[in-house]
C-alpha cells in the first residue's frame, strides 16, 4: 500500500514565473498531440510489479516501439537489446561508447513517422556526450539497427552528472537532458551545453522558435536532469538530481532558469523557477519519469521506490522497503500500465538474484 510522502515538499507557487538570464526570445507553446489516456485522471499502481525480463546488466533506458516492442540500453557494455519472450536479444553494440563512472550508453528514444524509422541513443564517448540515430527496421522480435549518424555532439562529459535522457515531444522535436558534468558553472552560461535541457530537430538542427536564437538550449540552471515527459495538454515535466539537500520535479517552460548552482530546491527567488515538489535526496535520487493520465510516475534510485506525483504536487511512494531496489527508468506501457527498470547492477546498488529486472505495473484510478 502507498503512503503519502511526509518528506516531499510542495511548491506554494504551482506556476513558474521566473525568466532566464539572459532574457530569452519569446517562443510559441507547442501544440500537444491528443493522448488516448488523457481522460483517465489520477492513477496509482495496482498489485505487485510483474517481471518481463531479468538478468539485465546495468540497464539504463527503455524505448517502446510503435509495435509494442521493448528495447533496453546497457550502460557499461554499450549494447542495445530487444526483449523477446522474456529474453534480452542483442541488436547492436553502439560504436564509440566509453563507459566510466555514470557515463556510457544512456538514453534511448524511437522516431517512427513518415520520414522513416530511427532509434536514437545518447552516450558518453572518449571526448564528449552525444546523440546519434540508427535506422530501425524489421518487426517485433526481429528488429535490426543500421549504422549510427551524429545528431548532437559536444555535450560536456565527466564521471558524474552526464544527464542522458532523450525523448520526442508532442511538437516532434527531440529533447535532450545534459548534466553539468560536475561543473556547476556550466549550468548558468549559454556558452556551455551542460546543465541544460536541449531541443533540436530530429536531424540535430536548431529550431527557429527556440528561446535563445541559434542555440539548442531550451532551459538552463540544471544540475543533472534525467527524466522528461509530457502531459496530454502539452505540459512538460522534468526530474532532477539535487546535490546534498533537495531533488526536484519541475514544470518546464522554454527559456526558464531553474537555479542551479545558485539555488537547490524551493528558494522563492524571482530570478529562478521553483520546483513543484522537492524531496530529501535519500528519498528520491530521481531518474526516468512517465506521465499517464493525470499522474507523473518517477523512478527513484537512492530512494529505491516509485513515486506518483499529481500535477498539484501531491506525492506518494510505492514499492519501497527494498522490494525492487534502485529504479532507473519508467515508461508508459500499453493501456493503463507502465514499465519499470531496476538498476542494482550499476555499481551503486545491492544486486540480488535475477537483477536487473524489467517489470510491468498495472494502473488503476486513484481513490
Amino acid at each position: 500500500m502507498p503512503s503519502p510522502s511526509p518528506s516531499a515538499s510542495v511548491s506554494p507557487a504551482a506556476s513558474p514565473a521566473a525568466s532566464a538570464t539572459p532574457t530569452p526570445t519569446p517562443t510559441p507553446t507547442p501544440t500537444p498531440t491528443a493522448s488516448p489516456v488523457e481522460d483517465l485522471g489520477p492513477l496509482v499502481p495496482s498489485g505487485d510489479p510483474v517481471p518481463i525480463a531479468s538478468n539485465l546488466p546495468a540497464p539504463w533506458s527503455i524505448a517502446r516501439l510503435a509495435d509494442g516492442s521493448l528495447l533496453v540500453s546497457e550502460r557499461d557494455s554499450g549494447v542495445i537489446v530487444e526483449i523477446v519472450g522474456g529474453a534480452a536479444v542483442p541488436l547492436t553494440t553502439v560504436p564509440g561508447v566509453a563507459a566510466a563512472g555514470e557515463g556510457g550508453l544512456l538514453g534511448l528514444a524511437a522516431l517512427e513517422d513518415a520520414s522513416g524509422s530511427y532509434l536514437y541513443a545518447y552516450f558518453t564517448s572518449d571526448t564528449d556526450n552525444r546523440v546519434v540515430r540508427m535506422p530501425l527496421a524489421g518487426s517485433a522480435g526481429a528488429h535490426t539497427l543500421g549504422a549510427p549518424s551524429d545528431v548532437l555532439t559536444g555535450l560536456p562529459k565527466a564521471s558524474n552528472h552526464n544527464g542522458g535522457r532523450i525523448a520526442f515531444g508532442p511538437d516532434g522535436m527531440l529533447y535532450v537532458t545534459a548534466g553539468d558534468a560536475s561543473n556547476g558553472s556550466n549550468a548558468q552560461t549559454l556558452d556551455s551545453l551542460g546543465g541544460k535541457i536541449l531541443r533540436v530537430t530530429p536531424t540535430g538542427a536548431v529550431p527557429a522558435d527556440n528561446p535563445f536564437p541559434g542555440s539548442p538550449v531550451w532551459t538552463l540552471g540544471h544540475r543533472n536532469p534525467q527524466g522528461i515527459a509530457w502531459a496530454a495538454d502539452g505540459t512538460m515535466w522534468a526530474a532532477e538530481f539535487g546535490q546534498d539537500t533537495w531533488d526536484e520535479i519541475n514544470r518546464i517552460t522554454p527559456g526558464s532558469n531553474y537555479g542551479w548552482p545558485v539555488v537547490e530546491g524551493l528558494a522563492g527567488d524571482p530570478a529562478f523557477v521553483d520546483p513543484i515538489v522537492q524531496w530529501p535526496t535519500d528519498d528520491a535520487s530521481p531518474s526516468g519519469i512517465a506521465v499517464v493520465g493525470d499522474t507523473i510516475f518517477m523512478a527513484a534510485l537512492g530512494g529505491e521506490r516509485l513515486w506518483t506525483i499529481g500535477f498539484d504536487g501531491t506525492a506518494a511512494e510505492w514499492y519501497g522497503g527494498g522490494q525492487l531496489g534502485r529504479v532507473r527508468d519508467v515508461v508508459r506501457g500499453p493501456g493503463s500500465t507502465v514499465y519499470l527498470l531496476t538498476n542494482n547492477t550499476d555499481g551503486r546498488g545491492s544486486p540480488r538474484p535475477g537483477d536487473d529486472v524489467l517489470y510491468q505495473v498495472n494502473l488503476v484510478p486513484a481513490g
